[in-house]
């Protein structure tokens, strides 16, 4: 059973910049551990630092979040985050469901008690409940920090994201060999042969936009005999070959009505991944994925809209998780799911070639999304100030 807010406790003031990175969140999360409120236990082991070349654009200045605990972890009003945009914050029901818009309309929309919100209509899960609390809704320190402000603000982050174009890119078709993933045993379908068939498709359409591709595998063989050894290979591919990203390609088993498309990026450092409520001993670690957490996060967004844009098939939402294939990358990576092979007629639709170019074709429009808004942030940040 889930333990009460512990309401009543005073607000505490935390200085966090607006480009907040590990050494900002770690600052923070010292801070109300000396308050005793605590974000999370400290890392296992030492973060290596990213390398990253420094904006010409200085920092913004430091702002302040008022932080108070609520079921013993950090929240901050979303009314104070709309502030913190000029945003206009507005029930969208009766003390359940609150907005924020700008000009452009709806730009943020959160429900209380649920987990996940949506940002430009896309479904975003965060690592913590949305609660209700005095006169309006509240969000994790975590998620202001690590999802929202990120995702609405990416500029602020711009130091903390690859300053170079992406040219080198692992696709990592999932399963393969003695590991069919997931299966529609009525269509005779399997996920190996699915994501080995994508990634194919993938491929030529990535190298006509410049691309330099790489496969952890091209043909239908596993890794490894061991479970755990195929998939940490997974990253070492990656890592050996210097992607710029890492894209692994699967496709979904749940009970047969649920459709749809999920994204996974690496949890941050402290948030508990999607479905998991209470976090555990990984839930701690800064893993080497983590010095990428702002351009996982941008990568997956793209990602995610690209797919719902091209697919046109229900949005299970853009999830966190610590995935072996995600875990030790030296570079952003994602993990997609294109699809339910438990579902017949998704099973059936994601039998035709047709569809599955769209899959592909719809992946590289993410990619191009991604390394335009890197080109578009570099562009604004080393323009001169107005």
């Amino acid at each position: 059973m889930a333990r009460l807010p512990a309401f009543g406790l005073v607000p505490l003031l935390i200085g966090l910049s607006a480009g907040c990175g590990l050494a900002q969140e770690s600052l923070a999360t010292a801070k109300l551990a000396s308050a005793s409120v605590s974000l999370a236990a400290p890392a296992a082991r030492t973060e290596p630092a990213p390398s990253r070349v420094a904006p010409s654009r200085p920092a913004p200045a430091p702002v302040l979040w008022a932080v108070t605990s609520l079921r013993g972890t950090a929240y901050v009003s979303l009314r104070e985050v709309a502030q913190r945009f000029s945003l206009k914050a507005a029930w969208a029901k009766p003390e359940g469901a609150m907005t924020l818009s700008d000009a452009r309309g709806v730009r943020l929309a959160f429900e209380g008690n649920e987990h996940d919100f949506y940002f430009d209509n896309l479904r975003i899960f965060l690592g913590a409940p949305v609660l209700n609390y005095k006169d309006g809704l509240w969000i994790s320190l975590l998620d202001a920090i690590k999802i929202v402000a990120p995702l609405f603000r990416p500029a602020d982050h711009f130091a903390f994201l690859p300053q170079q174009a992406p040219k080198i890119i692992m696709l990592d078709p999932g399963h393969g060999g003695i590991d069919p993933g997931t299966e529609s045993k009525r269509l005779g379908l399997n996920e190996k042969t699915l994501t080995l068939e994508v990634a194919l498709r993938l491929k030529p359409l990535l190298e006509a936009r410049g691309w330099r591709v790489l496969l952890t595998r091209t043909e239908d063989r596993e890794l490894s005999k061991d479970k755990k050894t195929d998939l940490l290979m997974r990253n070492e591919f990656a890592n050996r070959g210097k992607a710029d990203v890492f894209l692994s390609i699967h496709f979904n088993s749940a009970p047969d009505n649920i459709t749809g498309i999920e994204t996974y990026a690496m949890a941050p450092r402290s948030m508990r991944s999607t479905g998991d409520e209470f976090g555990d001993e990984m839930t701690k670690v800064a893993y080497p994925s983590n010095r990428f957490d702002y351009a996982n996060l941008l990568l997956g967004a793209e990602m995610h809209r690209a797919l719902r844009a091209t697919l046109k098939t229900p949005d299970r939402g853009y999830k966190r998780g610590r995935l072996a294939v995600l875990r030790m990358l030296d570079c952003p990576g994602v993990l997609v799911e294109c699809g339910y092979l438990s579902n017949e007629a998704e099973a059936r639709r994601l039998a035709t070639p047709a569809f599955r170019q769209q899959i592909a074709e719809a992946l590289a429009a993410g990619l191009d999304n991604y390394a335009s808004a890197l080109t578009a942030l570099r562009t604004q940040a080393n323009s001169p100030r107005s």
